[in-house]
């Protein structure tokens, strides 16, 4: 504890006696300064303990001596030592009075007391306070330490909350929180994502402090780069101390290292993982599986999903990577069920990865990129159906599949399976096949705009029945040979054959395709 008022009091050796602010003696005490200016507020920077002799006050008038200890107080000073038996035998009235009406303590100083005895006595206990403190933060430091090796970051993250006196939490990457101290403090935790998620839009190192005096949260980036690998927030009723202040560096150099490592780690098992991949798309199962071993060898024993990802726009070369986050965030949900995943870099756009089927990365991915529009997401998804290790190539071409509608369509994700359940018609909505469409019938809608008959509607009708003509004639309301006839002109102006199979089914496609007329020019 650093040196109060009441502590100087209890100092044999100085002989204070206190005169008005009895009720404020365990104010600690900064410093002890001694001024004899009439007003010495602009040389204060609060929590001193002002030592006087009032050589130059004019100690006994009231109104001034209010005016001086209001000023004395305004400006944070604790405590006024007050000479006896230099320029006065006694502490003045007036002076009493304005500290008792101000709430400052007055302490008498018998001339046989010097003012230095006084500031070596602050002094020592500052220092005594000091050490206490850093031979605390050492061990604190040394335990946090102990904790780390043997038992990891959660249990940093319990040591470090019990030390402090309070509460502490650990977010990874992606803002979630992954470990929590005591276990209440994890619905705590969880309310300042938002602005976890600010601190890690800056370089690392970065903190901030956010909360109210009563429940006050600092927060302070992990990681060793520019880029914030996750955050330490640390919750306390009050301003932490030196000796807290010790534990919360440990802790924070500790957990970043612990991040660095699992960094250094996790671009390993990429590299592991790239390798398996590459055997499971040319058909090396059993090989895929050796190299797997216990690290992905359980994603291979059962249904997987492959995913193949890229940055729904142009990523910003000035920000962070989309793909980098979205990887992240998978791993952070994989981490947290326990689960299994192989992330690969396809290419610098491109990210492939393996997860299992009715996991929670799959079901965390859904539920955050089905249901929205590209623009709106960090990257486009493309989702082949469950699959297993001798399946991984056809998986892969169906996961590209669905990335290539899913662009088209503008779409943050699409399942593969939801093409093959659906309709290949929603395929088409492409200017490529719109301007096929229109090339190929543009010639019938524009003798039909002249008068002369209605192709289009009759190729449709006729198409529709399967080339039945008494069925196509009903539904047109016209006569078998009228029908006959206008299916001769389709193929006198389109100069194909409606005999062959390709050209009904390219003529029934691009009818479809310009339902609502061809596209103006």
């Amino acid at each position: 504890m650093p040196p109060t008022l009441a502590s100087l009091v209890q100092h044999s050796a100085l002989k204070l006696t206190v005169r008005a602010g009895e009720d404020r003696l365990e104010t600690p005490v900064r410093w002890a300064h001694v001024s004899e200016l009439a007003d010495p507020v602009p040389y204060m920077e609060g929590g001193e303990l002002l030592l006087v002799t009032a050589m130059t006050l004019d100690a006994e008038d009231h109104e001034a001596m209010r005016r001086y200890v209001r000023r004395l107080v305004g400006a944070g000073v604790v405590g006024l030592g007050f000479a006896v038996g230099v320029y006065y035998d006694d502490i003045p009235e007036a002076l009493v009075d304005a500290a008792k009406e101000e709430g400052l303590p007055l302490l008498a100083v018998p001339r046989r007391t010097p003012f230095l005895a006084i500031s070596k006595a602050v002094s020592a206990a500052i220092a005594a306070d000091q050490y206490r403190a850093v031979t605390a933060g050492f061990e604190v430091q040394r335990e946090l330490t102990r904790a780390a090796l043997a038992e990891g970051p959660d249990a940093v993250v319990a040591r470090l909350a019990a030390h402090i006196d309070g509460w502490a939490a650990l977010y990874d990457a992606s803002g979630a929180v992954v470990a929590a101290a005591p276990e209440w403090a994890a619905r705590r935790a969880a309310r300042l994502t938002g602005d976890v998620e600010r601190l890690r839009e800056r370089s690392a190192p970065a903190s901030a402090v956010v909360g109210d005096t009563e429940d006050r949260v600092e927060l302070q980036s992990l990681g060793t780069g520019r880029r914030v690998r996750g955050a330490l927030a640390v919750g306390t009723g009050a301003p932490l101390g030196t000796a807290e202040r010790y534990a919360v560096h440990s802790a924070v150099a500790l957990l970043t290292l612990s991040t660095e490592r699992s960094r250094s780690l996790q671009a390993a098992e990429q590299r592991l993982g790239a390798a398996v991949l590459r055997m499971l798309l040319s058909g090396q199962q059993d090989h895929a599986r050796a190299v797997a071993g216990d690290l992905y060898g359980g994603l291979l024993d059962a249904p997987f999903r492959l995913l193949i990802a890229e940055p729904a726009g142009e990523p910003d070369p000035a920000a962070e990577h989309p793909l980098q986050a979205f990887a992240e965030s998978l791993e952070s949900t994989a981490a947290r069920a326990g689960e299994a995943l192989l992330v690969v870099p396809d290419t610098d756009d491109r990210l492939v990865v393996l997860a299992a089927d009715g996991g929670a990365v799959v079901a965390a991915c859904t539920a955050e990129y089905a249901a929205k529009e590209a623009e709106d997401a960090e990257a486009v998804v493309g989702l082949s159906a469950p699959t297993g290790p001798i399946a991984a190539a056809g998986a892969y071409k169906q996961a590209e599949q669905a990335l290539s509608v899913a662009r088209r369509r503008g779409r943050a994700l699409v399942e593969h399976e939801e093409l093959a359940a659906g309709s290949i018609l929603p395929l088409l909505a492409d200017d490529a096949v719109r301007a096929f469409a229109d090339g190929m019938l543009r010639a019938l809608y524009e003798h039909d705009a002249t008068g002369r008959g209605d192709l289009v509607a009759s190729l449709r009708a006729w198409l529709s029945r399967h080339g039945q003509w008494d069925a196509a004639a009903a539904d047109l309301g016209v006569h078998r040979h009228t029908l006959r006839y206008r299916m001769r002109r389709v193929e006198e102006i389109l100069g194909r054959s409606l005999d062959d199979p390709d050209v009904r089914m390219e003529l029934w496609l691009a009818l479809k395709t310009t339902a609502g007329g061809p596209a103006t020019q």
